[in-house]
């Protein structure tokens, strides 16, 4: 999702409790890698087929590729800030 930094995120609620910042993206980071690792099975899937939909095929690919741009900034999210 563009624009997920921590202050779009600060203070969602699951199950009635707050979570704190590093909690929401781990979660969001654990949906987004089976999300991933689904479009890559379907990915697979489909190119064994001779007559694939080669724009399906695109799209699926840029999606994956988005997924894992947005997992890498996440990460990085939890890396401690050293300057604080």
């Amino acid at each position: 999702m563009a624009g997920w930094g921590r202050a779009t995120i600060r203070g969602r609620i699951k199950d009635g409790l707050v979570m704190d910042d590093d909690e929401v993206i781990r979660k969001k980071l654990s949906d987004m890698r089976i999300e991933h690792r689904d479009l890559d099975d379907v990915i697979a899937h489909l190119a064994e087929n001779p007559f694939v939909d080669q724009v399906q095929m695109r799209r699926l690919k840029k999606r994956k590729l988005q997924l894992k741009d947005q997992i890498a900034r996440l990460e990085s999210m939890l890396i401690p800030d050293l300057n604080a």
